[in-house]
């Protein structure tokens, strides 16, 4: 329970809580900290709301530097950081978050093998719930009475319905920048985790998604896993969408539904991508490419769930194809690794590299290098690569909304033809205007490269602009207002608009 002296230093109206946070901090050689503020939607939007909004940050100390800062008691100003136990967290944050829930709602499990759903999943299951409970009792301490809580994605899954048990005056939002499951691969899942899992995020008043597809299913997936409950989905055609839990144990209720489609951020982008460094990337990459060259061009971490590897057959069969594009094209692809503590990812970073260093074997020349691979982060360089993208490549296997597909129209400089999965769910805005693939067909994959390198300037350039239209639609400080306007309107009673993205 929050104490009565905790109840009284209240002061939060805006709360966001996260995995990671805005800032993170590192050691400098003489032993104090440095703090680097990050970027992203979360930044952009909270900023939106201005200095005197009583905003405040919830998140996880990530590193040994972060940990250090809080027994320090360093902080920025509107930040919260949780020095949680390393077990804790690691157990939480790899065992569940990214080896469980990431890979049901990415569906990526090789289900002859895996998952294994054994004692010790069951051990780390009760550190995720660790997790989550420390994150719903801070917010619980922090927020003022009424406060609007933001609760993000797949790692806070249950904090809802925790911090709802301890402050029921407060409006909780969930979102998810995930995929969600059908409900036949997300009930692999124990029955009583998956039961947890929904009731957590239920806890909220309302839940956000990326896209109207995703929403769906987590509407379906719903009465399909609750079946002790009394669970109804409605779509009525005068109100928003939500579901309504009644029954058994604590009294329950309704939470609504929408779908913000997060957008790129245009003004950002266009201001970033034409400094100085991005200038130096570009005169370095227009080198590796040589002159005169067509350029396809993909910006992914190492995920799985991002197909670089097929993307790279896609290439391979394009140039076994369509000879003709021998020495005219390079693939600039960037493979930034992710969550290099888990082998399976470390597995699928070297298939990635041996794959682009196999093309460049087999048709590299002495003036021309098929693949163009770097590994190492940087987003200038990336930048670079968006403005000199005559295609772009984004073919994930499952993607919640994927940004690379929205940003580089928006920075292209003479516009770009995009090659897009229909399991991306940015496809649901950019379809008209993308040349759609199958994420697992790479003969199809290679056919659209082909279309798309065979695109008239006129056509590709004309497509680009239709694209960063509609991929700016919902920019970062607008997606995230509308979703507090929309908590702060059920709190004063108001009726939940519209949202839901209705085709």
């Amino acid at each position: 329970m929050v104490s009565e002296h905790a109840a009284s230093e209240r002061t939060a109206q805006v709360l966001v809580a996260s995995n990671r946070g805005p800032v993170t901090y590192a050691f400098r050689e003489d032993g104090t900290l440095d703090a680097r503020r990050g970027g992203g939607g979360l930044v952009s939007g909270l900023s939106a709301i201005g200095p005197d909004a009583g905003a405040l940050w919830v998140c996880a100390a990530l590193g040994d530097g972060d940990r250090e800062a809080v027994r320090r008691g360093v902080a920025e100003p509107g930040v919260r950081m949780l020095d949680i136990d390393p077990a804790i967290h690691a157990a939480a944050y790899n065992g569940i978050a990214n080896s469980v829930l990431w890979f049901v709602n990415h569906m990526l499990y090789q289900t002859p093998l895996e998952p294994v759903f054994d004692a010790e999943f069951r051990r780390q299951w009760v550190a995720y719930r660790t997790y989550n409970r420390a994150f719903a009792e801070v917010l619980a301490t922090e927020a003022a009475p009424g406060a609007v809580v933001l609760i993000q994605d797949y790692h806070l899954a249950l904090a809802p319905g925790m911090l709802r048990e301890h402050r029921p005056d407060v409006r909780i939002g969930h979102f998810s920048h995930t995929p969600w499951a059908p409900p036949e691969y997300f009930r692999m899942l124990p029955d009583d985790i998956a039961e947890e899992l929904l009731l957590g995020m239920l806890g909220a008043d309302r839940l956000g998604f990326l896209t109207s597809r995703w929403a769906r299913t987590f509407m379906r997936t719903c009465p399909s896993v609750l079946g002790p409950y009394d669970v109804v989905p409605s779509w009525p055609k005068d109100e928003a969408p939500h579901i309504t839990v009644r029954g058994p144990g604590p009294a329950r209720g309704r939470t609504w539904i929408g779908v913000h489609g997060l957008g790129a951020d245009a003004e950002f982008l266009r201001r970033r991508s034409h400094e100085t460094d991005v200038a130096e990337r570009m005169v370095a990459l227009r080198e590796q490419v040589g002159p005169g060259r067509k350029t396809i061009v993909r910006v992914d971490r190492t995920e799985l769930s991002k197909n670089i590897v097929r993307g790279l057959l896609a290439y391979r069969a394009l140039l076994d194809e369509h000879p003709e594009w021998r020495e005219r094209v390079v693939h600039v692809a960037f493979a930034y690794p992710s969550r290099q503590d888990l082998t399976v990812y470390r597995d699928y970073t070297a298939e990635v590299t041996r794959v682009a260093e196999e093309i460049n074997a087999q048709y590299g020349t002495p003036g021309w290098t098929p693949v163009v691979l770097h590994v190492k982060d940087d987003f200038a360089r990336s930048l670079a690569a968006y403005r000199m993208a005559d295609v772009a490549l984004v073919n994930p296997i499952r993607d919640g909304m994927n940004l690379v597909a929205k940003e580089i129209p928006v920075v292209s400089d003479a516009g770009c033809a995009l090659v897009l999965s229909r399991e991306a769910g940015a496809y649901e805005e950019l379809h008209d205007e993308a040349i759609g693939v199958n994420p697992y067909d790479v003969a199809g994959t290679a056919a659209a490269l082909h279309q798309a390198l065979s695109m008239s300037d006129g056509e590709r350039a004309e497509r680009s602009k239709r694209l960063a239209v509609a991929a700016t639609a919902l920019p970062p400080q607008q997606w995230f207002l509308d979703q507090l306007h929309a908590l702060q309107a059920l709190g004063e009673g108001g009726q939940e608009p519209d949202d839901f993205g209705r085709a």
